[in-house]
């Protein structure tokens, strides 16, 4: 979808530590911030860029802070063009003007106290060429209106679709969660029910006699069974190919133990995904935890305190704030979609969790409020804003809206921001590189090419 203007959408991590205070009688010692810079995204159109910053240890000691950036210095300073934040904001994002299509910069956060100004890395990026990109197409795979039939096309009928997933011959599957259901769709359109019986329950057994409670988030292995994150029951479900259901981790009961198989627990669990090894990971969403299940069994928490928050750091030492999706790149990088900071999280294969793109003010920001998200072989990410919009982050950190228009609820197709959704959830995308969304209240699988 061409646009008029070309953001690119910068986010530098600003953390500002160690401002305690050294009292001895009237005097204070004051120290110089820490500042770091994280990633820069860019869009392939446009003059503006985004950045972000949080202050980790309060901010009373600083007097300005935000991005200074140069295309001549690559060592940029408050002396070259800025953008300076409202002090008192402990998280913030900055809007940089003015940039001249097809130029690299160099961009780093800044952050001033009565001490010094300190700066964080230097980040290097190029905007875009000021072209734009071809509109894609989207069009209904399946699905019409609320109900509970299987059949072609828009003689499906799901109620309320939440997750996605695809498998390597192109078929898609998704997590029906007020028909507590597995549906399948073949690649011309045709709709089965898998497993679920489309009452709510916790049964395992053959895919017909199986009972779900909300179905979540999907994940199909490489041999073709199918991971549910099974929300209402607070466990993990496994579908085998020849559709006998298991429970494969959690109690339950929500919790948050770490354990082997049913002694572990969660509290609405929203989404999975899976690596070459078979390890699945969790975004445990009542938690405020992304676990780790090995193939034995054996649940372990990788990052987050239970407690909510924005706070980068190595696993535990880090908050999240309701995770609502995951995925993971050839790296072996997590991405984390936080609609409620309207962030993307990183985590590292080392588990140090830091902000990716997002912020506070996201709601004007590229990404929106992030859903669900999805990663394919190349390495792109493509993000299901619940506003209305698919958006897609190329590996070189060029970004695009795919399709939607914020704040536009519908059910047209068509090119572009022609289209319409309503509470896009689930997103999944196969090996041709067609996007696959659960148009959550629209109860339809929209695709997009």
């Amino acid at each position: 979808m061409n646009k008029t203007s070309t953001p690119i959408n910068l986010l530098l991590l600003l953390i500002i530590a160690s401002l305690g205070a050294c009292v001895k009688g009237t005097a204070v010692t004051v120290e110089k911030p820490v500042v770091v810079t994280t990633d820069v995204i860019v869009e392939t159109t446009g003059t503006s860029a985004w950045g972000g910053g949080f202050i980790s240890n309060g901010a009373t000691n600083i007097t300005a802070y935000g991005v200074c950036y140069s295309s001549t210095n690559s060592e940029p300073t408050v002396a070259d063009a800025k953008t300076d934040n409202k002090v008192g904001l402990y998280w913030f994002n900055s809007n940089i003007k003015g940039l001249t299509p097809n130029t690299t910069y160099y961009a780093r956060a800044y952050a001033t106290n009565s001490e010094a100004t300190a700066y964080g890395n230097v980040v290097q990026f190029k905007t875009g060429s000021g072209t734009g990109t071809p509109a894609a197409n989207v069009s209904t795979l399946a699905g019409s209106s609320e109900g509970n039939a299987n059949g072609h096309g828009a003689a499906a009928l799901f109620n309320h679709p939440y997750g996605t997933a695809t498998d390597a011959a192109g078929n898609v599957y998704v997590s029906d969660s007020y028909n507590c259901s597995i549906r399948k769709i073949t690649p011309d359109g045709e709709v089965t029910t898998i497993a679920g019986t489309g009452a709510l329950g916790n049964t395992d057994g053959p895919g017909n006699i199986a009972q779900f409670y909300a179905p979540a988030g999907l994940a199909v292995d490489a041999t073709g069974n199918i991971f549910v994150a099974d929300m209402g029951n607070n466990i993990i479900r496994k579908i085998t190919p020849s559709g006998i259901v298991s429970t494969f981790a959690g109690s339950g009961s929500a919790g948050y133990n770490n354990g082997t198989g049913t002694i572990a627990s969660f509290s609405q669990p929203a989404d999975i995904v899976i690596d070459g090894s078979g390890n699945l990971f969790v975004a445990d969403m009542g938690n405020n935890l992304i676990r780790q299940i090995t193939p034995a069994g054996v649940v372990t928490t990788v990052a987050g305190s239970r407690f909510a928050g924005i706070a980068s750091g190595q696993g535990t030492a880090a908050s999240l704030n309701k995770p609502s999706g995951i995925a993971r790149d050839a790296a072996g990088n997590l991405y984390v979609t936080e609609p409620l900071n309207k962030t993307i999280r990183k985590i590292s294969k080392d588990y140090m969790v830091t902000i990716f793109t997002g912020g506070p003010d996201s709601l004007s920001f590229a990404i929106g409020r992030p859903q669900a998200i999805k990663i394919d072989g190349s390495d792109n990410l493509y993000i299901a804003d619940a506003n209305g919009r698919i958006l897609k982050i190329a590996a070189d950190k060029t970004f695009s809206v795919l399709a939607g228009t914020t704040g536009t609820t519908g059910s047209a197709d068509g090119a572009g921001g022609t289209a319409s959704f309503n509470d896009p959830r689930g997103i999944a995308v196969d090996n041709q590189g067609n996007v696959y969304v659960a148009d959550y209240n629209n109860n339809r699988i929209r695709k997009i090419k």
